[in-house]
């Protein structure tokens, strides 16, 4: 094999100027919620950096993940970026099939044994043996297992295989569990969401090849630059939250003067992503912002807390408490701010009488 080159040149080649990687390293700095001061460490990694081999595997699934990817809206620099990733075996996206398919899988372990990432997208079913998914002949429990024994690190990417998703929601017929409860010997990224978002998968991707290590996680294993915050944080409907103005129907007036969508079962406040300040479409818009409320697909069992239109505070009983707390703290807030207001107002009322 060739000796991999770095990316640096690779761009040159592609007429990519110092001054755009430059930029491209600061806009993912700030993506990253690193301090600016890294921006330079950044562009120097990734300009010494080689292709990183990723072999991406796909079990119980909706292909979402990947057209997410596919449609990412991010800069063209991006997309120079993921060409350098040697993308070696992808069930959707490769053009082998059946054993030249797997051979490939199989040669890219042993050529980059310790190094290769291994993402998946789809939860694992390990019922009655792990025969509800079966690939090349071979279960997923099992082609999982053999796959990422070599890995480096795993990312799982989407819902369900970071969390169960949608095949793990009750019955669960097949047994499926999330990629965390299989593997316990590498490091495991989850980038949750249904679909999720391309600019999280860009961005570990980027840190890793980078800074040669994953970046900061939470509790629940997923990046802290992204699903740091929850959406109610970033949500430009808060204001109304807080003065307790919500929308009672998806076409009443207050929906349609784009009042808070929390009665109307929206998770927002106990979901973490990055929809509200990333956004989707090209960066024009997101669920909340076209009428709908969030639905919580990046938590653990979305589908099972309470329904989708079930508000919270009468709905999901692990949260019901908290929320309703929340939401009359934010009645309240309101009310305060809008007496404190009202009182601001009179006074300046009356010194302006005064001074006439």
């Amino acid at each position: 094999m060739n000796e991999p080159r770095e990316l640096a040149g690779l761009l040159r080649e592609r007429g990519v100027s110092r001054r755009a990687f430059l930029a491209y390293a600061s806009w993912m700095t700030s993506l990253l919620a690193l301090p600016p001061a890294m921006a330079p460490a950044m562009a120097q990694g990734l300009a010494k950096a080689r292709r990183q081999a990723v072999i991406w595997l796909s079990f119980q699934e909706c292909t979402g993940c990947t057209e997410s990817l596919t449609r990412s809206f991010s800069p063209s620099l991006e997309e120079l970026i993921f060409d350098f990733i040697s993308l070696d075996y992808h069930h959707t996206l490769q053009a082998a099939s059946g054993e030249a398919a797997e051979q490939a899988r199989r040669q890219s372990m042993k050529d980059n044994a310790g190094k290769y990432v291994v993402i998946v997208d789809g939860s694992v079913p390990v019922g009655d043996g792990g025969v509800y998914s079966v690939i090349a002949g071979q279960s997923n429990v099992d082609m999982l297992a053999e796959t990422v024994s070599q890995a480096a690190a795993v990312i799982a990417v989407g819902t369900c295989a970071a969390f169960g998703g949608l095949p793990e929601a009750r019955p669960n017929p097949t047994g499926a569990v999330p990629v965390s409860q299989l593997v316990k010997d590498k490091p495991v990224v989850n980038i949750p969401g249904c679909p999720p978002m391309p600019q999280a998968m860009a961005g570990t991707l980027v840190h890793l090849l980078s800074f040669g290590k994953l970046p900061e996680l939470d509790a629940l294993g997923r990046p802290r630059a992204f699903f740091g915050e929850s959406i109610h944080d970033r949500c430009y409907r808060r204001p109304f939250y807080e003065k307790g103005l919500f929308a009672h129907s998806f076409d009443d007036e207050g929906a349609r003067q784009g009042w808070c969508l929390y009665e109307l079962g929206c998770k927002g406040p106990v979901t973490y992503n990055a929809c509200a300040s990333l956004k989707w479409n090209g960066g024009v818009s997101f669920p909340i912002q076209s009428g709908h409320g969030c639905i919580g697909c990046s938590e653990p069992r979305f589908w099972d807390r309470g329904g989708l239109y079930q508000p919270l505070s009468t709905g999901s009983t692990d949260v019901r408490k908290v929320i309703g707390i929340a939401a009359a703290g934010g009645v309240a807030l309101g009310a305060a701010s809008a007496a404190l207001a009202r009182k601001r107002q009179a006074e300046h009322a009356a010194a302006d009488k005064k001074e006439t």
